[in-house]
Parts: C-alpha cells; sequence; structure tokens
C-alpha cells in the first residue's frame, strides 16, 4: 500500500516541477522498480525467522521420528 502512495505523490511533485511526460514515466518505471525489489527484499526478512522455525521443527522431526523400512 505505501508503495502505491510513493508512485502518486513522486508522480505529483514531478508534474508539479514542470518535467516533461516522458522523464516522468521514466522516474515512475525506475522508482515503481526499485520500490518493488525493496518491498520483497524486506518481505522475505520479515518471513526469515519462521523460515528457520520450519526448518528446525523439519529437522528435529526427522531426527525424532524412527526410519521405515521399504516394504518391498
Amino acid at each position: 500500500m505505501l508503495e502505491i502512495f510513493f508512485v502518486i505523490g513522486f508522480f505529483l511533485m514531478l508534474l508539479l516541477t514542470g518535467i516533461s511526460v516522458l522523464g516522468i514515466l521514466a522516474a515512475l518505471a525506475v522508482g515503481t522498480f526499485i520500490m518493488m525489489f525493496a518491498g520483497l527484499f524486506v518481505m522475505a526478512l520479515k518471513l526469515l525467522p519462521w523460515l528457520l522455525l520450519a526448518l528446525v521443527v523439519a529437522w528435529i522431526w526427522r531426527a525424532v521420528k524412527p526410519p521405515q523400512l521399504p516394504r518391498y
């Protein structure tokens, strides 16, 4: 949601300063690209503790569970 506010505000400020439409579109494309990857990076950092917890639980589950013999 913050990315949309950034893009709208960025667009309006560029319009107010009198930059050409081509410059506005190029700046919007670059800003959107940077904000998209920054959001993905932050989301990965927020999910990292849960991913590590899932790895630890799976590791403990495999260590505690006895190995199964093949039935063929």
